[in-house]
């Protein structure tokens, strides 16, 4: 077979949290009662008229302003007309030839590279959901229901240059335009609710060669990993088509996640076929710099500063800073954490070793994590003043799993206090003394690793209570200099 480069475009449709919808008063709640979140304007009653909603507005901007893109200071709605039958107006509000964001870009690694890869975007722009059709299963009863929730739930669509060249970098693309919508608080980007959704436009073509080939749009992408898995699917399709010698027409089609392959819908439209003209019911929106540089101002530290923070300020390795920054809600852990003990590099190893551990095994979120932050930090603090030892601190944190009860009250309860008593650690030091003869020789004999295994010893005896400094200094005391190596 011939060697192909692929080309990909997303089309990426983020709901905007605002508590109603963009041209009407109704809530955006998720989960209520078929047809309970309507108000005329979303049954399109004759005589009703879209008003727009300011804080839409707003965060379409602060996405923009998050990727860098240019905002549009004068910009309208269009109307995008076709027919479907959860679209009451025959027609969706959208934006054509003046889209609210212009430009910008999303900046990400894929695992295993060093040089960041960058995606341009060509634009953001604002519209209307539609509604959700939801058919019978019963094939005797050959009925599709509408349920108009969703109808005029406010959406950005991030529309990306053709510049990612593989599933896998489609897949950190997503992972990273997430984030950052996340971090900004435009959207919760929960793809389970559909409050984030992707559209992906696939086409090859031979290594060196100029121009573009026939694309497919594929719909239907649930999921990160239906991303990955369609895109896969066909651009082998596509290859397969090609060297037989076959052509296939512009076209857009579904992803089938039983079958596991892309499936034709219909002919792909094209921008005229929608017959788009400036919305008469609202008017042009004017947007003053003023107002554009004070949502700027107040933008929030995004992952790739917070990163570089982690790393200058905090002296966190890249990885570790990679992992703490991953999610706004890790990072917004962490930095409880980091708040209340002052020792960034010990929250660090806690919550991205032991914490998140447990987190990706039971596949939670954070925010359900049972171990609130401060109880954390304060097992931090206990740590790094000596009145627990490192293999205390984990009896702690496991019981703090099933317990709401302070670090200090399980150490005091399971008495788990370090030892100090001088005297008593005395004893057993000489004890580790007299029974491990060999470690003893091997020390007079240059061997400094025998150390281990006498502090080993001493720690076993106090069932892991002792103060290991203490401990090694008391054994130093007793065994002397370290002899010559032989």
């Amino acid at each position: 077979m011939r060697d192909y480069e692929v080309i990909i475009g997303l089309e990426v449709h983020a709901q905007l949290n605002t508590q109603s919808k963009i041209f009407a008063e109704s809530p955006t709640t998720f989960g209520a009662s078929p047809n309970t979140q309507v108000s005329a304007v979303c049954y399109a009653l004759p005589g009703t008229l879209p008003v727009l909603n300011e804080k839409a507005l707003e965060k379409a901007i602060q996405a923009g302003l998050a990727f860098g893109s240019s905002i549009t200071l004068f910009t309208k709605f269009d109307r995008k007309n076709y027919f479907y039958p959860d679209l009451p107006k025959g027609y969706q509000i959208s934006q054509f030839d003046k889209p609210i964001c212009v430009g910008g870009q999303v900046e990400f690694t894929v695992k295993g590279k060093t040089e960041p890869s960058i995606v341009r975007l060509t634009r953001i722009h604002l519209e209307e959901d539609a509604g959700k059709l939801i058919h019978s299963l019963d094939s005797k009863v050959p009925l599709s229901y509408v349920d108009l929730n969703r109808a005029g739930t406010p959406l950005i669509e991030i529309v990306s240059e053709p510049d990612i060249r593989s599933s896998e970098e489609a897949y950190y693309y997503l992972l990273t335009l997430k984030n950052i919508l996340r971090y900004i608080d435009v959207s919760d980007c929960n793809m389970e609710e559909g409050s984030l959704r992707c559209d992906a436009n696939v086409s090859i073509r031979l290594k060196g060669e100029q121009g573009f080939r026939t694309r497919v749009e594929i719909k239907n992408l649930n999921s990160f990993k239906a991303v990955k898995a369609a895109i896969d699917y066909e651009v082998e399709w596509q290859k397969d088509q090609y060297e037989r010698g076959l052509s296939f027409s512009q076209m857009t089609k579904l992803w089938d996640a039983n079958l596991l392959k892309t499936i034709p819908m219909r002919t792909k439209e094209m921008a005229h076929d929608y017959r788009y003209f400036p919305d008469p019911d609202l008017p042009p929106v004017l947007i003053s710099k003023d107002y554009v540089e004070e949502l700027r101002k107040n933008l929030p530290e995004l992952p790739k500063a917070k990163k570089q923070r982690y790393v200058q300020t905090l002296g966190l390795p890249d990885y570790d800073a990679e992992v703490l920054t991953s999610e706004k809600e890790i990072a917004e852990y962490f930095e409880k954490v980091v708040e209340i003990c002052k020792d960034a590099k010990k929250a660090s190893n806690w919550v991205k070793d032991e914490i998140l551990g447990i987190v990706n095994k039971e596949n939670i979120s954070i925010r359900d994590f049972s171990i609130e932050p401060e109880r954390i930090a304060q097992m931090i603090q206990m740590l790094n003043s000596g009145s627990i030892t490192g293999k205390i601190a984990k009896i702690i944190f496991e019981t703090m799993l099933t317990s709401k009860a302070s670090p200090q009250e399980i150490a005091k309860e399971q008495g788990l206090v370090v030892v100090r008593d001088d005297k008593a650690l005395d004893e057993i030091a000489q004890r580790a003394i007299e029974a491990n003869p060999d470690a003893v020789e091997g020390w007079k004999k240059g061997r400094d690793r025998v150390l281990g295994a006498l502090v080993g010893y001493v720690m076993k005896e106090t069932k892991g209570k002792a103060d290991p400094k203490l401990v090694n200094e008391i054994l130093l005391a007793k065994l002397g200099p370290l002899g010559p190596k032989s």
